[in-house]
């Protein structure tokens, strides 16, 4: 079975997996946990835990029921006392990382329970805190603050260097494929890339490096990004080895759908700039992979996936 070793966060991440675990992938989902938003953030300052939020949005897309799974898990309560904006999910992660002693062994927990299709394993133990130089000269620190911060990212780094999961290089060395998901670049998939240990064992894998592209922009992070600029800066964060492939749409969208994105939260399509691509050493992976639900711009996962398969097959 080929093994993919799937690096991300947040809702990229947990909405890819929806599509890999149909497939006979054997998955392992390489989270990074530098959320400190909401529940989250009030867990991280109270418990001295790493993120949850990310973790549990991949337990929900790996599980085998993931409608009621995720109906139980993302569940937020609405009280007057202090647990009012809290998930039922965050807590229990909270509560099994006590009960266990690490984040890992807790996520094993939960696992046993939900005979998740894949293994999901944070990238650290620590209680990380992201920061980010901005093109202004000033300093952000944490995930929430940046994605808020009007500025333009210059580079991310963490305040204090964390200890990265042993399983996490293990799942990279025993890799056929090391996926890096859609998502936000700085705040979800780069986190993931500024490891020394990480990048370390990439670089010594013979494993394909996969990207799979965004199909809108994000303000503050890509703001006017081609295919070809998200590229260059993964490729910025990696070391010798570079991407070898990219998964990118070419399916079209109707014009009202991303006016409304445009002008309401400032997103653009991402520009297929087939000259700058032919400049640059990566093959692509091409096809109509839009879904739109509710008016939202998905990735039909399923065919991502058939197609990166095809690719690794090929």
């Amino acid at each position: 079975m080929t093994k993919l070793a799937v690096l991300g966060g947040g809702t990229g991440l947990s909405t890819l997996l929806r599509g890999l675990k149909k497939l006979p992938f054997e998955i392992s989902a390489i989270v990074s946990v530098c959320d400190d938003g909401s529940s989250t953030g009030r867990l991280r300052k109270e418990f001295n835990t790493p993120a949850v939020g990310d973790i549990r949005k991949v337990l929900i897309s790996l599980s085998e029921d993931e409608e009621n799974v995720g109906k139980l898990f993302d569940y937020r309560f609405s009280t007057s006392s202090d647990l009012d904006g809290h998930t039922l999910g965050n807590l229990l992660l909270t509560g099994a990382d006590d009960i266990t002693g690490n984040m890992s062994d807790a996520i094993e927990l939960v696992n046993s329970l939900l005979r998740l299709k894949g293994k999901v394993i944070p990238l650290t133990e620590d209680n990380v805190t992201l920061a980010a130089k901005m093109k202004s000269g000033k300093t952000v620190y944490g995930e929430h603050n940046i994605t808020q911060s009007k500025d333009k990212i210059k580079n991310v780094y963490y305040k204090k260097t964390p200890r990265v999961n042993e399983d996490v290089l293990k799942a990279i060395r025993e890799s056929d494929a090391i996926i890096l998901s859609m998502g936000s670049l700085y705040t979800s998939i780069i986190p993931n890339l500024i490891c020394k240990e990480v990048i370390k064992e990439i670089d010594k894998s013979n494993a394909k490096i996969i990207y799979v592209c965004n199909i809108m922009t994000q303000p503050g992070e890509t703001d006017e990004f081609t295919v070809t600029d998200h590229v260059k800066l993964i490729n910025r964060y990696l070391g010798k080895r570079k991407v070898d492939a990219v998964v990118l749409n070419t399916g079209s969208i109707a014009s009202d759908i991303i006016k409304n994105y445009e002008t309401t939260e400032q997103k653009d399509l991402v520009k297929v700039d087939r000259e700058n691509i032919k400049k640059i050493n990566f093959e692509t992976i091409e096809n109509d992979y839009i879904s739109i639900e509710n008016g939202t711009i998905r990735h039909n996962t399923l065919r991502v996936a058939i197609d990166i398969i095809s690719y690794l097959l090929d």
